[in-house]
């Protein structure tokens, strides 16, 4: 007998045989429908975890470890967008080691048909992981987050940023200013706020505005402390060899004269480190702190065109990777010029976070390690960077890339 003359035999021995028959038939009809609709839910919750995981993997280097641990079920909530599931669980974790976010969250979703056999939910659980990277390939980053011409190019100075990104963390419309002929060539321009003679500026990877702003990777960095003074007033005639120490009233090397630095951290407490044109500074394992022992007239630095300088930061230590290193404490704007032109070296990280920096030089350097951190950023010259820094302790500097792991 078919089925359609089964259905519609109306002996009484045979509708209630037919009606036994389509319970099982219904039960599995509905199992598919609220398994589908279980599923579909999960598919939801999965999405909003993998979001969740990756939002919070690319705020890692702003958000202490509480923050994200509260951040990360908000953020579930708020991608998760179906009614039909309750979501009881929602936890995050971060691994500031490894720099893994785990994100999970579970709950159930009502059953319609499978009531019918006792089953009023079906349990959902997701889980996803991220992990934040640094591209790590920023050379040269101003720190000021309004300033109209934070970077700038002045004149006809050729800026060549080898392999390497510049970062602009202004907000300004004209962050990053390019002037009269002035030139910049780079990996890749990342700027907060939007360029000013964008038609100067070039990058093989690409020129953003409107990014998010880049984190200071030294913020956490502080020089040991220091006390009394090894010198005062310190004027370099001769070819003459210091060791570490405090140098009271700045450093002045004169054109003719070679000044050596034995390996260690030199603190310029107040006055200026000037090198004039045609003298000598060499060193290496060095870093020289720019700084004040009353709280006024920080230490600054000029290297002045023509000015020798071949300077490289310790690989490990409480300064590991930074060369110069001006106190974050000194007043913003504070002048910094590092203009000894094609002959100035300088291996490890400029880290000057509170400085208007002036800076020409390196024009002869196509490799080795050189990275710039100001308030602000001004080329008055020809530059070249570049960030073979493997060995030199330096930090990264760049955007934020987050990846979920499977």
């Amino acid at each position: 007998m078919s089925l359609w003359h089964f259905s519609t035999d109306h002996k009484g021995n045979v509708a209630p045989a037919f009606g036994l028959a389509m319970v099982p038939l219904i039960g599995l009809i509905g199992m598919a429908i609220d398994y589908s609709t279980a599923n579909s839910a999960r598919t939801a919750l999965q999405a909003a975890v993998d979001a969740t995981a990756l939002s919070l993997a690319e705020q890692a280097q702003h958000l202490s470890v509480n923050q994200m641990t509260q951040l990360g079920p908000n953020y579930v909530t708020a991608d998760f967008h179906r009614s039909d599931a309750q979501i009881t669980d929602k936890t995050t974790n971060y691994d500031p080691v490894s720099s893994i976010v785990t994100v999970t969250a579970g709950g159930n979703v009502p059953a319609a048909f499978m009531q019918l056999f006792n089953t009023k939910q079906i349990p959902i659980s997701v889980q996803a992981k991220a992990r934040a990277a640094n591209d790590g390939l920023g050379c040269v980053l101003s720190l000021n987050p309004s300033a109209s011409g934070a970077t700038t190019v002045k004149g006809t100075a050729d800026i060549r940023l080898n392999g390497c990104d510049l970062y602009d963390d202004s907000a300004n419309a004209s962050a990053l200013a390019a002037t009269g002929s002035g030139t910049i060539s780079a990996h890749y321009v990342g700027v907060v706020g939007n360029i000013s003679g964008k038609g100067a500026i070039s990058a093989t990877n690409g020129i953003g505005t409107g990014v998010s702003p880049i984190h200071d990777p030294y913020a956490a960095m502080n020089f040991p402390a220091f006390s009394g003074c090894t010198d005062h007033n310190l004027t370099v005639k001769n070819d003459t060899t210091i060791s570490p120490g405090v140098y009271c009233g700045g450093i002045q090397v004169n054109a003719g004269a070679t000044l050596t630095l034995n390996p260690g951290i030199y603190y310029v407490d107040r006055g200026t480190f000037t090198v004039n044109g045609g003298a000598t500074v060499n060193g290496t394992d060095v870093t020289i702190v720019f700084t004040s022992s009353n709280g006024s007239n920080y230490a600054t630095a000029s290297f002045n065109g023509g000015a020798n300088i071949n300077l490289s930061a310790p690989s490990s230590g409480p300064t590991a990777g930074i060369v110069l290193f001006g106190d974050r404490n000194m007043p913003a704007g504070t002048a910094f010029s590092f203009n000894g032109g094609s002959t100035q070296v300088l291996g490890g990280a400029i880290y000057t976070p509170k400085a208007a920096v002036s800076f020409a030089g390196g024009a002869n350097t196509t490799t080795g390690c050189t990275k710039l951190i100001g308030d602000t950023v001004t080329f008055t010259g020809n530059s070249n960077f570049a960030i073979d820094c493997s060995g030199v302790g330096t930090k990264a500097i760049g955007k934020i890339i987050a990846s979920l792991l499977q």
